[in-house]
């Protein structure tokens, strides 16, 4: 069966310019621009973007599912129709579940409940712990995106504290590594101070103190350092300080990325949003903000990711030490990052580039993140229109709320196309499709 997308804006590969897209099966079959064609194809269907944008599909490669093991939170079906809905159609999943993803017995098993029941495309990271580096040279390459290892602690019991260890990873890797840049030891003796001061529970305002810029710097250093003695691929997951950003931007095997949240939020929102916005990293300073922000139009941030991790809204309840960490962010990123496209923060293009592109790149992620022919059809339409205010009934994850409802968004997603099939189409979800693995090419 074959597919035209037509009337629209076509975004890709630093170009924008009016076109069509013809889809064959799961593939893309041509990209066609008026200005060089004048010839519209035929087709069984078509999808009739309205002057809209056409836009590769978005891969999140950084996202909690919380399956298996948390899936009052949410699970793969319910996060991935959630990404379906806001035009993210590949996810990369992170190891700390319950149990965690750092045994290939745990990875063949989140594979197999992903096939069951996600609507988008997947993979998953691999976790590195104190004790599993020799099998890491054991990896499937073809189906594994990358390496992930917790540098200070999180969510989840997956803390790698030990030098030798790490250097053991660094080493024996053969895939990216992604990092969680937090010093331990630095939280650790913030935490006392903050209970000394502040009784057990210190304010949510407190958090960015606690899990303090200098904890990130340096753990982000010593990545850093790692990496380029063993010469890894690094990629240093939610970047959060300006200081920091000295590292990126000079060797292209040293990478970096912000999410969402840290590019939309600062200490101020903590007065209005308290610990919804409670996540680790911490959410920092308006200047650190504006760093990222920065950072995005000049190549320092290689991708945006969301780092979505939802928790039941009685889980958020408390101050800085009893608060979950973590928000759900999937279903909005694309609109969200639209927001900072409308207010000249980065173009169009660049958008794709940070959310599309470069992660397929990153991961060596085959035939998607661009819209080419013999790539599988991605897709996302996109329109900017009156804006509208997100509320919780908006919220498809299964959390049932978000830290961005009360704002409004100019943009919205109206179709999404995840291997061909038209998943979402303006509010109507199709619940029988089922995403592929992701598979890599090495």
């Amino acid at each position: 069966m074959t597919t035209l997308i037509t009337n629209g804006i076509i975004v890709n590969e630093n170009h924008a310019a009016r076109g069509s897209l013809l889809i064959d099966g799961d593939t893309i079959e041509t990209v066609t621009y008026e200005a060089s064609s004048p010839v519209t194809p035929t087709a069984d269907s078509v999808i009739d973007a309205e002057g809209g944008y056409i836009l590769p599909g978005i891969i999140d490669e950084h996202v909690h599912c919380r399956e298996p093991g948390m899936t009052r939170k949410g699970d793969m079906e319910s996060e991935s129709r959630a990404a379906a809905c806001g035009g993210v159609t590949s996810f990369i999943d992170m190891p700390n579940c319950l149990p965690p993803t750092t045994t290939l017995a745990a990875l063949d098993d989140k594979t197999e409940r992903a096939r069951r029941s996600c609507h988008v495309n997947y993979a998953f990271f691999f976790g590195a712990t104190n004790d599993n580096a020799s099998l890491l040279p054991h990896l499937d390459r073809r189906r594994v995106p990358g390496v992930k290892v917790f540098m200070g602690s999180s969510t989840g019991n997956m803390l790698v504290d030990r030098r030798q260890t790490l250097d053991d990873i660094f080493r024996l890797s053969p895939l990216p590594i992604m990092t969680h840049c937090e010093d331990t030891a630095i939280i650790n003796a913030n935490i006392q101070r903050a209970k000394t001061l502040h009784g057990d529970d210190p304010d949510i305002t407190l958090h960015p103190l606690i899990r303090s810029r200098e904890a990130c710097y340096a753990s982000t250093a010593l990545a850093v350092e790692l990496a380029l003695r063993h010469k890894a691929r690094l990629h240093v997951a939610h970047v959060t300080t300006e200081e920091e950003l000295r590292f990126f931007g000079t060797d292209p095997l040293i990478t970096a990325e912000a999410t969402v949240a840290h590019l939309l939020f600062c200490d101020d929102d903590y007065a209005s949003l308290g610990a919804l916005i409670k996540c680790n990293p911490a959410i920092k300073t308006r200047a650190d903000r504006d760093a990222l922000r920065q950072a995005l139009a000049d190549g320092r941030i290689f991708s945006v990711a969301t780092d979505h991790a939802p928790h039941l809204r009685s889980e958020k309840q408390g101050g800085a030490l009893r608060a979950a960490s973590g928000m759900p962010m999937v279903q909005f990123s694309l609109v969200a990052m639209l927001s900072l496209v409308d207010r000249g923060i980065i173009t169009l293009e660049r958008l794709v580039e940070l959310m599309s592109h470069n992660p397929a790149r990153l991961f060596g992620i085959e035939r998607r993140g661009f819209l080419r022919r013999g790539y599988r059809a991605d897709i996302v339409i996109v329109h900017r229109g009156e804006p509208r205010t997100l509320t919780d009934n908006d919220v498809r994850s299964r959390c049932g709320w978000s830290p961005l409802t009360g704002r409004s968004f100019a943009w919205r997603v109206d179709h999404t196309l995840c291997n061909g099939r038209h998943i979402y189409n303006k509010g109507v979800f199709d619940a029988e499709a089922r995403g592929e693995a992701l598979t890599f090419e090495r």
